[in-house]
């Protein structure tokens, strides 16, 4: 099975994508993925076609796109890195706009081991300032 690093950055926009506008609409249609991400129909189809080749995801005859087991770890994968980094590029005090644009960018390239450095440091500081309150 190819990791995330190894189906490419767009591949896991798509897939990321159509989680939040599951979370959002309760479905997925490629019309709504090319509205979200601000690409053309064609680029979608082009995209859903390779995922559904590589068993990312499922199309039933509506149109409607079901994410995979496979599709599911990626996408949860990239959609945690995105809402963590998000939240603590804020925490640094980085505008909510730009924490979102550079979270979409980190999200693809950042190593597990820095991605879990942070998560532990978040943690750690989470901690004390609760304990701080009390």
């Amino acid at each position: 099975m190819k990791n995330s690093s190894e189906i490419g950055k767009s591949a896991e926009d798509y897939l990321e994508s159509m989680i939040i506008l599951k979370e959002k609409n309760g479905y997925v249609r490629s019309v709504d993925i090319a509205g979200f991400l601000g690409v053309t129909k064609p680029s979608v189809s082009n995209a859903m076609k390779r995922l559904r080749e590589e068993g990312y995801i499922e199309m039933n005859r509506s149109g409607f796109i079901t994410v995979t087991e496979k599709g599911m770890e990626i996408a949860d994968k990239i959609y945690t890195r995105h809402k963590k980094l998000k939240d603590f590029f804020i925490a640094l005090g980085v505008d909510a706009d730009v924490a979102e644009m550079d979270a979409c960018k980190v999200e693809h390239d950042i190593s597990d081991a820095t991605f879990d450095a942070i998560c532990s440091h978040i943690d750690k500081y989470s901690k004390s300032t609760k304990s701080k309150k009390k």
